[in-house]
């Protein structure tokens, strides 16, 4: 644990209170002409008599403000020090290829933030939609994309692919077909020849895309309509959405919308596939999913088991891991939604609990997810909670806790029962520092939190990312990982955008290849890979490291 106490009370500027005070004799100091030039007085020999007196007075004065002068300076680099050895990564030391490579980067995140301070454009102070336009034109961005990053620890399900694809891939395949709720939201079905006939109250008649397509006169302005129905992406973000409540409710309607393309069962696999396809373009070889493992079915109705969709996830990562080197894999992190009464949370732990037992290896353990502010706490749930304990049994959770700018209420305190109960990670943390007990005894037990700069920022817990309260954790050498949450919702890929975020905006200019490596290597450390697999993963990742640090060091100034 850091020490967080000052300079001991017997100095003051580097000098004992004795002899600050009183003026006691010092030690001879020499001061360098060039940085601390005695002032010029001129003395005319017949001036007045006072001159002596004065010039005698000025150094009195002027002596003892040189004495502390360099004793600030001392006290400025000492402070700079340790501030430097507590920040994230601090305590790194880099090899000499690695210190070029981060004199490289440097120097390209200042003329960054140079321009910034001068024209007022800094991206992360900036809502991401206005923002990504600016980022993807960063020659850090750039070189972040390049960088391996190890692992994504908190994303979900469904919402890690660009929406794109589902528009151009999974809406042109044959038997889709597509009704509109009374509320106006967008229904899908694979089915032959049709699916039943919906209740009116529940859904307009289907409708088969592929015929509907047909007499449209301009197809790819409805296309692009479905794009911005499965997105948050929007030009007027604050004016789209006011508040929190809206900003999740049109969140929650993409994930009712998507639900009948990405459940069906061939592209429930192709899906996955492509979705590990663009986070291993990203430089990311190992996934952590939170996963509700809703029915998967076929063209015929057939619905799958939850257990079928455990194998199909590990089916797909193997096939995939055979044809990209250095893949690691992914696990699952089963998860229920915290809006469910306890009843039904209490049937999902013992789930969780058979699922973990089926698939030791794929299922890392449980998780509730939702918005955090309108649903249940974790003190709600205390009971069923407690069951794999009152078991015997050892069920790892990963609660998403302190996903809310409120302070004292059960809300912010479901970080209270995420320590009691030894959640593995947190997610999102974003109350965190308003809990210092909660804080100290969470660093104690080594309890990263997972921190999803977008994420929080499109929906609307922080507007500029330099005021995110993992600066302060960073700052200090909090354990963390960075991770993206829904980056196809928020128009994001992988976790790129998410680093650059943390990297020039949360870390500010403290923040430099230090930090990047502890992150990336942070999230191997913190999986719950075992522990023969995180040191064959670290070695992978190693390789690509050096790989890359080799690439920016021979960058050309």
């Amino acid at each position: 644990m850091v020490s967080f106490s000052g300079a001991s009370d017997t100095a003051v500027g580097g000098l004992s209170k004795q002899s600050a005070v009183s003026g006691a004799a010092l030690s001879p100091v020499r001061f360098p002409s060039e940085q601390f030039p005695l002032p010029s007085i001129p003395m005319p020999v017949d001036g007045p008599s006072g001159w002596p007196a004065l010039l005698s007075l000025l150094l009195a004065v002027a002596m003892p403000f040189f004495c502390s002068a360099i004793s600030i300076d001392e006290a400025w680099n000492q402070l700079l020090m340790r501030e430097k050895m507590m920040q994230l990564g601090g305590q790194l030391v880099l090899t000499e290829q690695e210190e070029l490579a981060n004199e490289r980067l440097m120097a390209l995140k200042k003329a960054e933030v140079t321009q910034a301070m001068r024209t007022q454009k800094f991206p992360p102070s900036m809502h991401f939609f206005r923002a990504k336009t600016l980022i993807e034109k960063s020659e850090v961005f750039n070189i972040l994309k390049k960088m391996p990053k190890g692992a994504a620890l908190h994303v979900h399900d469904f919402s890690i692919l660009s929406m794109n694809w589902l528009v151009k891939n999974v809406t042109y395949r044959p038997h889709c077909h597509f009704c509109v709720t009374p509320s106006g939201y967008l229904k899908f079905k694979f089915a032959y020849p049709a699916p039943p006939t919906p209740k009116p109250a529940e859904c307009s008649e289907w409708v088969l895309l592929e015929k509907y397509r047909k007499e449209l006169q301009n197809v790819t302005e409805f296309d692009n309509r479905l794009l911005q129905t499965f997105t948050l992406m929007t030009e007027n973000p604050e004016v789209a959405y006011a508040n929190q409540d809206a900003v999740w409710s049109k969140f929650n309607s993409i994930f009712f919308t998507i639900s009948g393309l990405v459940h069906y069962a061939p592209v429930f696999r192709d899906y996955v596939f492509q979705a590990l396809e663009e986070f291993y373009q990203d430089n990311v070889l190992y996934l952590e999913l939170r996963a509700m493992l809703f029915p998967v079915y076929e063209l015929n109705g057939t619905v799958h088991s939850q257990e079928w969709s455990v194998k199909t996830y590990r089916e797909v990562a193997c096939m995939f891991a055979e044809k990209h080197p250095g893949f690691i894999g992914i696990k699952i992190i089963y998860s229920d939604h915290r809006a469910k009464n306890v009843s039904f949370i209490m049937k999902s732990i013992q789930t969780a609990m058979t699922l973990r037992t089926m698939f030791p290896k794929m299922v890392a353990g449980f998780d509730l997810v939702g918005h955090e502010d309108t649903g249940h706490s974790l003190y709600d749930y205390r009971e069923a909670l407690m069951i794999p304990t009152l078991h015997g049994v050892k069920l790892p959770y990963f609660f998403h806790a302190g996903e809310t700018d409120w302070q004292g209420t059960s809300i912010d305190r479901n970080l209270l029962v995420a320590l009691i109960l030894n959640s593995t990670r947190i997610g999102h943390g974003f109350a965190l520092t308003k809990h210092p007990a909660v804080w100290a005894d969470s660093w104690k037990k080594d309890i990263p939190i997972e921190v999803c700069p977008i994420s929080n920022q499109v929906l609307k817990l922080v507007s500029d990312l330099r005021n995110h309260p993992a600066a302060v954790l960073m700052a200090t050498g909090y354990p963390m990982v960075i991770s993206s949450d829904d980056p196809a919702v928020f128009g994001a890929k992988g976790l790129s955008y998410d680093f650059y975020e943390a990297f020039m905006g949360i870390g500010g200019m403290a923040a430099d290849l230090r930090t990047l490596k502890q992150l990336a290597m942070n999230s191997i450390r913190f999986s719950t890979l075992m522990d023969i697999d995180k040191k064959a993963a670290m070695k992978t990742w190693e390789e690509r490291w050096n790989k890359f640090v080799a690439d920016l060091a021979g960058r050309p100034k």
